[in-house]
């Protein structure tokens, strides 16, 4: 086919434009611009699209993240997933392993190498866990009672303590050393753990107070409830009961709110516990004489013998025995208590617990009364002795 000659040729103006396109299309170098420039824009724009590329890949990896980090639902006796590694961090050096590998378990696993015996493990609750828990264990306002309360587990409110309900010592060992005292965690020596450990022990009436508690021993002291923990068995109990339909029928009309938390108010109070001689009121004796408001004051400085000792009609048998007609009863005679050796020895001496040998026993019981099982260090205030006796006698 014969092409004329005309359609070979281009207007002038036909050129130009082509050569204008050709310049923006495929970036011809503009002659009015140095190279330099030419080659530092050509950057720019590299270095902003390597910009948009990382912004993409991120994205890309943030999805990967979101899907791998999705809860994954397993049916019961559905093998798990294999852990994946995300090359992060490094692997921990043994001496910084070392630092946090303090725990204790059941078997004694990481039980670390010292002893302590009941005697200094009183100076050091003393001067440690006093303030919260109280001399013997007994508590202030509402810290943790440690101990007492054996046999109240069937009851509607429990004192669950670690001679009442705690399955195992080295959680006793560990919970100790790891978060107490509180405010100033793990500020106490290994030796220092094992006394306190053996001191509570000892207020719990587990051990005699000649005790020492070390690393060859630890494993072979038992608490009482051990055998009331069993493994957790509610993958075969109670997620089989649970994995029925629901009943959606005769539900109840409406739902009562009996109580909110902040109303509750169940954090501990930040101030200490004190006891004034004569002050509040009396729910043994109405208040209006002197004698009134020193029983008053005797109940409040009883709340550190709660825990141990029950007064009044029908009190039964604590960790301590019922105290109830004390005041004039012969020592170690209330029936079905195991009293210690000392307490028989002055029973049979038919020794009595008229004021002074009471006020005398509750400055120093220990002093008072060598071989007692009993922790209480004793009273320091003389108003305090008197404000008790005076209880004793109105309540008992």
């Amino acid at each position: 086919m014969l092409r004329s000659r005309s359609a070979l040729t281009l207007p002038a103006c036909g050129v130009f434009g082509l050569l204008v396109g050709a310049y923006f299309a495929f970036g011809l170098p503009d002659p009015s611009i140095s190279i330099r420039e030419q080659a530092a824009a050509k950057l720019e724009m590299i270095q902003i699209e390597v910009a948009a590329t990382q912004s993409r890949i991120d994205a890309i990896n943030l999805k990967i993240y979101e899907v791998e980090s999705r809860p994954v639902k397993l049916n019961l006796g559905d093998p798990l997933p294999e852990k994946q590694s995300y090359e992060l961090g490094r692997k921990a050096r043994a001496e910084e392993v070392l630092s946090w590998d303090i725990d204790v378990r059941a078997d004694g696993s990481g039980l670390p190498e010292g002893s302590g015996d009941v005697w200094t493990g009183e100076e050091v609750f003393a001067e440690n866990c006093a303030a919260c828990h109280g001399d013997f264990g007994e508590a202030i306002g509402r810290w943790p009672v440690l101990a007492g309360g054996h046999e109240t587990l069937i009851e509607e409110n429990p004192v669950k303590t670690i001679g009442s309900y705690w399955p195992y010592l080295s959680t006793v060992y560990d919970y100790v050393y790891r978060a107490m005292p509180f405010g100033y965690s793990q500020s106490l020596s290994h030796d220092d753990v094992y006394a306190i450990t053996a001191y509570l022990l000892y207020l719990n009436d587990l051990v005699d107070d000649d005790f020492e508690l070390n690393y060859e021993n630890f494993k072979s002291v038992r608490l009482p409830n051990e055998n009331n923990f069993y493994l957790d068995d509610r993958a075969t109990t109670e997620h089989v009961a649970f994995a029925v339909q629901p009943c959606m029928s005769n539900c109840k009309a409406e739902v009562e709110i009996t109580a909110r938390a902040r109303i509750v108010d169940v954090t501990p109070d930040e101030e200490q516990f004190e006891v004034t001689a004569l002050a509040g009121t009396s729910s043994v004796a109405s208040p209006g004489d002197a004698k009134a408001l020193l029983v008053d004051a005797g109940e409040k400085v009883f709340r550190k013998c709660k825990s141990c000792h029950a007064i009044g009609a029908g009190a039964k048998m604590k960790s301590g025995p019922h105290l109830t007609e004390i005041i004039g009863r012969k020592m170690g005679s209330a029936t079905g208590f195991g009293y210690s050796s000392a307490f028989k020895s002055a029973a049979q001496e038919d020794r009595v617990w008229d004021e002074a040998a009471m006020a005398a026993f509750l400055a120093k019981p220990k002093a008072y009364m060598p071989g007692t099982k009993m922790g209480f260090v004793g009273l320091k205030k003389a108003d305090d002795i008197d404000a008790v006796i005076a209880y004793l006698k109105e309540a008992g």
